[in-house]
């Protein structure tokens, strides 16, 4: 795919990373606040969010990945981003993943942000189920997903060794029948477009 389709939602849009995004990109995968339950240490310098950038546009020319840059559409810039990745058309399975940047936490933007990525993984991708993988000290991500439905699966021991800490992983899954069940009441106010 050459250029991932636009997610809008009430108060956000989801949209392809450009190049311009690379300084954003670093902004918030440089953050040690962002990274603290992330299976991947935070980005060293700009050329590594450049490196990035292009290994994302990369992989979704592959369809391999899809990850949209999560814009305020009251003010210009990327303050975060929703993933979809691991996909497996077979099984019809794929995962996500979400970040956003310190500053606008608090607000319901990732919530926000994850239900117009479900609804697209299901709706527009036929996927049928969803998982998410997330350190279990990481509230405010578990109560993104639970509220959008997800249930915890699983508990992986030990399963990350990331900056000399050893982390462990909750499983959630989401199946498209349980979304489309609760669809409605989910994404009211989202307004989903596009």
């Amino acid at each position: 795919m050459d250029r991932l389709p636009t997610l809008t939602t009430t108060r956000l849009r989801l949209r392809h990373l450009d190049p311009g995004d690379v300084a954003a990109l670093y902004a918030i995968f440089s953050d040690l606040r962002v990274m603290r339950f992330w299976s991947s240490g935070p980005l060293a310098d700009v050329a590594a969010a450049a490196a990035l950038r292009d290994d994302v546009e990369r992989l979704a020319r592959e369809d391999a990945l899809y990850q949209w840059g999560i814009e305020r559409r009251d003010a210009p810039g990327v303050v975060g981003t929703a993933t979809l990745f691991r996909i497996d058309r077979t099984h019809r399975r794929a995962e996500i993943g979400f970040a956003l940047h310190p500053e606008q936490w608090g607000r319901g933007y990732a919530g926000e942000a994850v239900g117009a990525l479900v609804a697209h993984a299901f709706d527009e991708r036929g996927l049928h189920r969803l998982e998410a993988d997330v350190d279990p000290r990481n509230e405010a991500s578990l109560r993104v997903c639970e509220r959008l439905g997800f249930v915890r699966e699983g508990l992986l021991r030990e399963r990350y060794h990331v900056n000399g800490e050893i982390q462990d992983s909750v499983i959630l899954g989401l199946l498209a029948p349980a979304w489309q069940s609760r669809r409605s009441l989910v994404t009211s106010h989202l307004r989903l477009r596009g």
